[in-house]
């Protein structure tokens, strides 16, 4: 099945530090942004790529897509404040294809097997995102004091892509706008619907490159499955 998927990428990336997006610091020599695109650009399932950016960035975004050959892009549309703002311009600027993924840009080593399973599990279910098993001990803490020692075999933690039947993730984003409700991720916006939300399990490598000590993981990831590929 085919699928259209959200990139906003129009954040600021403060926490990297970098005094620019996050998404033009290089791996290996190449954007950020262009290794993550280069992921949808090769799975033939992907049939659409939507961006949300940043006005002023517009114009060096579309050289990377020209310069890296990245042809499967429908619509460059503007992104807003807040990350659910810039989903929603992008779905709103959206071809309408059944399933449809929202993907951190600044998470590059999504898999194509487990993009294949959200949108397997979301065209059946409505919706799926890509998670991992919480590893360690995990504590309920409040004012600095621990509470209780909750069950990590009950608790995930979520990644992306996060794929959605599209008409639910369009209803989900309208009424959140509407009662400008803010969520933490698209997944919670359907949750707040009463839809429930399947977990595909994702791979530990699918991190967001967020910190500098990130970008040292991307560059072991990449070199990595480079020696994977001899």
């Amino acid at each position: 099945m085919k699928y259209t998927v959200l990139l906003p990428a129009a954040g600021s990336g403060k926490r990297m530090g970098a005094g620019q997006n996050k998404l033009f610091l290089e791996l290996r020599n190449i954007p950020i942004l262009v290794h993550t695109l280069r992921v949808f650009e090769q799975d033939s399932k992907c049939k659409h790529i939507v961006l949300a950016v940043k006005k002023e960035e517009q114009a060096f975004i579309e050289q990377l897509l020209e310069k890296h050959n990245i042809t499967k892009v429908a619509a460059i549309t503007e992104g807003g404040a807040e990350r659910q703002q810039s989903v929603y311009a992008c779905l709103k600027a959206s071809p309408k294809e059944e399933v449809v993924l929202v993907h951190d840009a600044a998470r590059p080593f999504i898999k194509q097997e487990v993009i294949h399973q959200l949108v397997k599990k979301a065209s059946k279910l409505g919706a799926a995102v890509a998670a991992v098993r919480a590893k360690d001990t995990m504590k309920k803490v409040e004012n600095g004091i621990i509470q209780e020692t909750v069950d990590r075999e009950c608790l995930w933690i979520i990644q992306t892509p996060q794929a959605f039947q599209f008409s639910l993730l369009e209803k989900a984003e309208r009424l959140a706008d509407d009662a400008r409700f803010l969520g933490t991720d698209e997944a919670m916006l359907v949750e707040r619907l009463g839809e429930d939300v399947h977990i595909v399990e994702s791979t530990y490598d699918n991190v967001k490159m967020t910190t500098q000590e990130d970008l040292l993981f991307g560059e072991f990831i990449l070199k990595s499955r480079e020696l994977e590929e001899l």
